[in-house]
């Protein structure tokens, strides 16, 4: 097999010289409009090609391999007084796995636990390359049935920030408070 970065032989889908030095983190800040911090991995552009492969066969292996040396490392660095849930944005089955479920795994620690299928879409469109226009006539309906207590929102990309903030404002009007948003990437250059 070949690595899918370097395509150099490899027993791996991406070899460990890519790993360690094409997949290295950098942590990046954005406030949305809506007063949510998200905190991403990775400019959009460096791993583009790899989050595409949520929609193939090997998209949860990739996403694992991403979790693993991005949200993982931040998971077992963060301190906070008392426990936090990860909650993945609309993480339903699709493709024979959840991509925002795989996400919120890799983040379960002494202080972080995930919590899967507590927001979802109640609107099934998909923003993959819509417009900001479209996005805002078009709501995702988000419905938390978690617990209302801290949380941490899941996302494997932030572009516009509609759907974090949505999904922000769903949580906390069940009664939970949102610390803070992670995604493995963000679009804004």
């Amino acid at each position: 097999m070949r690595c899918l970065l370097c395509e150099k032989l490899s027993w791996r889908l991406i070899c460990t010289e890519c790993i360690r030095t094409r997949l290295a983190p950098t942590v990046r800040r954005r406030s949305l409009a809506c007063g949510l911090e998200v905190i991403s991995f990775y400019p959009f552009g460096e791993i583009d090609y790899l989050l595409k492969t949520k929609y193939t066969p090997i998209g949860s292996a990739i996403y694992r391999i991403l979790a693993r040396h991005a949200l993982a490392p931040f998971a077992k660095n963060f301190d906070f007084d008392g426990s936090v849930h990860a909650v993945g944005i609309d993480d339903h089955v699709a493709k024979g796995y959840a991509h925002t479920a795989v996400l919120a795994r890799s983040l379960k620690s002494r202080i972080i636990r995930p919590n899967y299928g507590r927001l979802l879409a109640q609107n099934r469109v998909h923003y993959a390359g819509q417009s900001l226009d479209f996005r805002l006539k078009n709501p995702r309906n988000f419905r938390y049935t978690g617990k209302k207590t801290d949380i941490i929102l899941i996302d494997d990309l932030i572009t516009t920030g509609t759907t974090l903030c949505e999904a922000k404002a769903c949580v906390e009007a069940a009664g939970a408070k949102v610390l803070f948003a992670l995604t493995l990437a963000d679009a804004k250059e």
